[in-house]
C-alpha cells in the first residue's frame, strides 16, 4: 500500500525517484518551485527538455511531460502545468486533477517508487491552498485505490507551516 505524507521543507533537498514540478505550459523555468528546481537541478533539465519536446515546447494546463533531474537528488522531474485560478469558474478543479494525475502516470510508467509533489498552483498562480489541498488529495487518493502497489510513497513536500496546515486540514476532511 502506497504511503501518502506530508513534510514542510524544500523539494530540490528531498531524495525521491521522482520530484514533480509546479512547471509553466513554455516548460521554461520561472519562480517558486519551478525556478528552485530549474536552479538546483542546473542546465542538464532544460537541456533534456529542449532534447525531448524541442525548441517550442509546450504542456497543456493539466498535463506534465518528463525530463532528466540534473544535479536533484532525484532520478526524473515531472513538469506538471497546474491552472491559474479565476475564481473557480474555468473548470480550475478538473485542469488541477488532471496534473496530478498525469504526473503520478507518468511517474508509474518510468518505474518509479516514490513520488514528491509541491502544493501545484497555489503560488503565483493564485490557487487557494486549502481547495488546491482537497483537490490534489482526492486525486492522489482515487489513483493509489485503483493502483495500490504502485508506489512505495507519495510525499507532498510543502514549503510554509500554512500549507503543510492547509494539507493536514484537506487530509482530517476538515
Amino acid at each position: 500500500m502506497t504511503a501518502v505524507r506530508f513534510v514542510r521543507g524544500d523539494i530540490t533537498t528531498v531524495p525521491a525517484d521522482a520530484i514533480v514540478n509546479a512547471a509553466n505550459r513554455a516548460l521554461a523555468g520561472g519562480a517558486g518551485v519551478d525556478g528552485a528546481i530549474h536552479r538546483v537541478g542546473g542546465p542538464a533539465v532544460m537541456a533534456d527538455l529542449a532534447r525531448r519536446y524541442g525548441r517550442n515546447r509546450q504542456c497543456p494546463t493539466g498535463s506534465a511531460v518528463v525530463s532528466d533531474a540534473g544535479e536533484l537528488p532525484a532520478r526524473i522531474v515531472i513538469h506538471a502545468v497546474g491552472p491559474v485560478w479565476h475564481g473557480g469558474s474555468a473548470d480550475e478543479a478538473a485542469l488541477l486533477a488532471g496534473a496530478h494525475r498525469t504526473a503520478l502516470d507518468l511517474a508509474a510508467a518510468e518505474g518509479c517508487r516514490t513520488v514528491a509533489f509541491p502544493s501545484i498552483s497555489t503560488g503565483v498562480y493564485g490557487y487557494p491552498v486549502a481547495e488546491a489541498a482537497r483537490v490534489a488529495l482526492e486525486t492522489v487518493d482515487a489513483w493509489i485505490a485503483a493502483r495500490p502497489e504502485a508506489f512505495d510513497s507519495i510525499t507532498f513536500v510543502l514549503f510554509s507551516n500554512d500549507t503543510l496546515q492547509a494539507f493536514e486540514m484537506a487530509r482530517a476532511g476538515g
